[in-house]
């Protein structure tokens, strides 16, 4: 029997992580869940699973909780240094980090620093932190898994025995697979006028506003290119990005030989959570077979960068080095939040991140307090930019 904490329990990768461990409770029980202000769904994901711990982001949404659970052994507690301490206790052996932005970071790290077993579906940490973040896997003996499907996918490509966070051997390169989004045959004159709605509205995976509106810029994809380069040790020109609009193929990796390998199944987040739980095992998910003949024919055709310029800030972010994709994700996350507020223009996403890029100067990316300082000066200059643009 294995203890979980949750980092992240009432988003996209939290219910499906939830999911799996109700289908096999011989093996895992939940030792802690975390969510930021849902408070009413945490009440019933407490009521069912029974966790030793509760944490919200914020008192208020704490104090909620607890009158919701009156009776009930699970014991709430609030804040980000909660967050740290749930990941980080003795008694947990698998922390899925699930948390959804920059606020991911902290907690994500103490789970590392005490060698557990991290199930990573948190961009963010990578992101602004790569380096840091992998050598202090490295220092702490810590088992880092992706989840992504995506990086899951290329995880599961290579030879047998790779370890994550060492140089794979024999590849050619990898093929980062995305679907396009809402937009991939919209007429890019149409993009001025695309709204939230239409943004969040993804064909293929059930995500959360901002990682929808991500995958409609593909920023997503962006992100998932520097998380990829610090999680396999290889060169941003090493990875190709390939839109496949069925979601069928994950990734790929190519050899030196001439052989490709893929993986491949239907869009369903609990495949990757799965296989990150298990391994080296593999456990029923619950996840529908893929049909082959169903599908029928899968199609690819490669990533446009002027119908996506995210994804040429986030090669130029990550050439940069330093705090330059600390920057990168901060103006992403404050005009994501902006266009969802529905106070700038889809457009206006790339184009703020551009500029933040232009004007804030980036810096070795050596400590936390570095990092998290120029996260908060790219912040701070794309809200003062919003604010002279709407007036």
């Amino acid at each position: 029997m294995q203890n979980l904490t949750l980092l992240g329990a009432t988003g996209s990768i939290g219910r499906s992580t939830l999911d799996i461990v109700s289908r096999h409770p011989d093996r895992y029980q939940i030792y802690a869940l975390t969510a930021n202000t849902n408070v009413e769904q945490m009440a019933v994901l407490c009521a069912q699973f029974n966790p030793r711990y509760a944490v919200m982001a914020d008192v208020d949404s704490a104090n909620r909780l607890k009158a919701m659970l009156d009776g009930c052994q699970t014991e709430v507690r609030a804040g980000e240094q909660a967050l740290a301490e749930v990941a980080e206790q003795s008694e947990v052996d698998i922390v899925v980090a699930a948390i959804v932005g920059s606020v991911g970071l902290m907690p994500t790290l103490a789970a590392v620093r005490a060698a557990k077993r991290v199930l990573l579906a948190n961009k963010e940490a990578l992101v602004m932190a790569g380096a840091l973040f992998m050598d202090e896997v490295a220092a702490h003996g810590a088992e880092l898994l992706p989840v992504d499907s995506e990086h899951n996918a290329i995880f599961q490509c290579l030879p047998s025995g790779y370890t994550v966070g060492s140089k794979p051997s024999g590849i050619r390169n990898i093929l980062l697979t995305g679907s396009g989004g809402p937009f991939r045959e919209l007429p890019m004159a149409e993009f001025e006028s695309v709204t939230p709605e239409q943004a969040i509205a993804h064909p293929n995976w059930d995500m959360g506003p901002k990682i929808s509106v991500d995958s409609a810029t593909m920023m997503n994809k962006g992100l998932e290119l520097i998380e990829a380069c610090w999680l396999f040790d290889v060169k941003e020109t090493d990875i190709n990005i390939v839109l496949h609009k069925q979601s069928i193929i994950h990734s790929l990796v190519a050899y030196n030989d001439g052989s490709v390998l893929a993986q491949m199944g239907m869009p369903d987040m609990r495949t990757p959570i799965a296989n990150a739980l298990a391994w080296p095992d593999r456990i029923e998910s619950g996840v529908e077979p893929l049909d082959l003949i169903k599908v029928s024919q899968l199609n690819f055709e490669s990533a446009d960068e002027n119908r996506f310029p995210c994804l040429r800030l986030a090669r130029t972010a990550f050439r940069q080095g330093g705090t330059s994709m600390a920057i990168l994700n901060a103006a992403n996350e404050v005009a994501v939040e902006n266009f969802l507020g529905r106070r700038i223009k889809f457009t206006e996403i790339a184009q703020l991140i551009e500029k933040t890029l232009n004007a804030v100067p980036s810096q070795a990316a050596d400590d936390l307090p570095t990092i998290i300082q120029d996260d908060l000066r790219a912040r701070e200059f794309v809200r003062q930019h919003i604010q002279l643009i709407s007036r």
